[in-house]
């Protein structure tokens, strides 16, 4: 975990409460959680209700990604994809960082993934399937920086490389959606916070989990947001 120098590969997983080490059979999603009626199986410490929502919510994004794309080398690479996602939406609302661990060698494997997995309309040509995540990298990388500079500070450089992971993986076109959905979300949260809990207008919003939402979306629905857009114009 960050700021814990904790790794989810070692040690393995055990109780924050009591430190035991968590069982194979403890720690089935969803399931384990019933089973043991939210509690630890050595201490009963109560068990965070987060840990089977963030297992439902993951199950429930790989199902529409699976409806969306079927089965398929880059519909397993969408599913990684969406796990990311919700890692870095509660990373971020916890510590308000985003890991490089996760976008830096996510751009990476976004690149490569270009050569070999991604659907149409590259699937015909890697090359320019590679050139056209290189150009959402960029263009992603481009338009959030000139934000951060306006926002003088406003918005971070892990939101930057965020930005850079989803221009890798979705493209450009999804660079500008997720951006417009990300901002339009955040925006509405922020008024929310002012005008119905009382918070000042420099209270510190984390921006990921917004940006997260909107790269989920234009992954699965881009396409269709963008059919009924353009029908609109005529």
């Amino acid at each position: 975990m960050p700021r814990e120098g904790l790794s989810i590969v070692s040690p393995p997983s055990s109780c924050p409460t009591c430190g035991n080490g968590i069982k194979p059979w403890h720690n089935i999603p969803v399931i384990s959680y019933l089973a043991l009626r939210g509690r630890c199986a050595y201490c009963g410490a109560h068990i965070s209700l987060r840990y089977p929502a963030v297992e439902l919510l993951n199950a429930l994004l790989y199902v529409l990604v699976y409806e969306k794309f079927g089965i398929s080398a880059y519909s397993i690479y969408y599913m990684m994809f969406m796990s990311a996602l919700i890692v870095i939406t509660f990373i971020d609302i916890d510590f308000q960082i985003i890991p490089d661990d996760i976008t830096v060698h996510g751009v990476q494997i976004g690149l490569i993934c270009a050569l070999f997995v991604l659907p149409e309309p590259y699937s015909h040509d890697k090359l320019l399937g590679l050139y056209g995540s290189i150009a959402g990298l960029l263009t992603g990388w481009t338009i959030f920086f000139i934000i951060i500079v306006a926002s003088k500070g406003g918005m971070g450089g892990g939101d930057l490389k965020f930005m850079g992971l989803v221009g890798a993986t979705l493209g450009c076109k999804s660079v500008l959606m997720t951006l417009f959905i990300g901002t339009f979300t955040g925006a509405f949260y922020g008024i929310f916070l002012m005008v119905f809990m009382g918070k000042g207008r420099k209270a510190k919003i984390p921006f990921g989990p917004f940006l997260a939402f909107g790269a989920a979306i234009s992954l699965l629905y881009g396409r269709e947001i963008l059919r009924v857009y353009f029908n609109q114009l005529g």
